[in-house]
C-alpha cells in the first residue's frame, strides 16, 4: 500500500504506484503519474502533467512540472514533463514543462512539442534547473546550481559543473564535461571538455571516458581524430570536417563527433561548436 503522509496534498486523479512513498507537505497535481518505488521525501511540489519514473528519489523543495519561464506559455494545459527511472533529484531542483515551440531539432529525429524529457539514472544536485523543451539523456550529472536554458539537449553521460549556465538551444554532446562557473553559449562536442567564463574547448574529457569503461584503443582513436580536426594545419576547419567523413567512416564513435560538428556548421548555421 502506498505510504502517504497525512500532511501531503494530493489532488483527485493523480496516479500513484502502490510502492511509492509521499512524504510530509508534498503537493501533487491531478495529472501527475508517480512510478513504482518513487520517494518524495518532503515538501516536494509536482505540478501539471508530470511523470516521475520508477525508483526516483526527490528531495525537499524540488518543484517539478511547473509552467515554463517563457512569456505567454506559463499556463499551458497540454504541456508535460517526463522524468525517467532511478534519478536522484536533490533539494530545490526545478524542472519545467514544454512549450508549443518544441524541442531543439536534431538529425534523424522529429522534435516533440509541449514536452520536456529527462532520462534515466541521472543526478541533479542542489538548485540545478532544467528549462522548458529540454532533452536530458541518461546518466547525466548536473552539479549544484548548474542551469540549462530552454530547448537545450544534453547527451548521455555528460557532466555539468557547479554554477555553470548553458544558453538556450545549445547541445551538450555525449560524455562531454562542462567546467564549474562556465557560461556555455555554443555547442559542446561529444567527449569534449569546456571551461571558462565564456566556455572554450580545452580538449577531450579523457578521464571521464576512461571512467566510463571506454577501451584505451577507442580513446586513442578519438584523441587522434580530435587532434586532426582541431589542431591540424591541413586546410581549414570546414575542409577537415568534410574530409573526416571519409577518413573516419568506419569508426562510429568518431563519426558521432564528426556528425555533431557537421550539424553545427551546416544544419545550424547560427550555432557553432564550443571553440574552433
Amino acid at each position: 500500500m502506498t505510504k502517504i503522509h497525512p500532511t501531503a496534498v494530493i489532488e483527485d486523479g493523480a496516479q500513484i504506484a502502490t510502492t511509492a512513498e509521499i512524504g510530509p507537505f508534498c503537493v501533487i497535481s491531478s495529472k501527475a503519474k508517480i512510478g513504482e518505488g518513487v520517494r518524495l521525501l518532503s515538501s516536494v511540489t509536482v505540478m501539471g502533467d508530470t511523470t516521475i519514473g520508477d525508483e526516483t528519489v526527490v528531495f525537499p523543495g524540488a518543484v517539478l512540472g511547473a509552467g515554463p519561464q517563457d512569456h505567454g506559455n506559463e499556463f499551458l494545459e497540454d504541456a508535460r514533463l517526463v522524468i525517467g527511472k532511478r534519478n536522484v533529484i536533490r533539494e530545490n531542483v526545478t524542472m519545467q514543462c514544454g512549450t508549443p515551440k518544441g524541442q531543439n531539432p536534431i538529425r534523424g529525429e522529429e522534435p516533440e512539442k509541449l514536452i520536456t524529457r529527462v532520462g534515466d539514472d541521472c543526478m541533479f544536485m542542489v538548485n540545478s534547473h532544467v528549462a522548458h523543451d529540454c532533452v536530458v539523456g541518461n546518466n547525466v550529472i548536473m552539479t549544484n546550481n548548474a542551469v540549462i536554458g530552454g530547448h537545450t539537449r544534453v547527451g548521455d553521460g555528460a557532466i555539468l559543473g557547479g554554477n555553470c549556465a548553458v544558453h538556450q538551444f545549445c547541445r551538450i554532446g555525449r560524455k562531454a564535461m562542462v567546467g564549474g562557473l562556465s557560461g556555455v553559449t555554443r555547442d559542446v562536442i561529444p567527449f569534449g571538455m569546456v571551461t571558462g567564463d565564456r566556455a572554450k574547448l580545452r580538449g577531450l574529457n579523457l578521464i571521464g571516458l576512461k571512467r566510463s569503461g571506454m577501451d584505451p584503443a577507442t580513446v586513442k582513436a578519438i584523441t587522434r581524430a580530435y587532434m586532426y580536426l582541431f589542431k591540424s594545419d591541413e586546410g581549414n576547419f570546414e575542409s577537415r570536417v568534410a574530409a573526416a567523413h571519409e577518413k573516419y567512416k568506419d569508426n562510429p564513435v568518431i563519426m558521432e563527433m564528426v556528425e555533431f560538428i557537421d550539424d553545427a556548421l551546416i544544419g545550424r548555421r547560427n550555432i557553432t561548436t564550443a571553440e574552433i
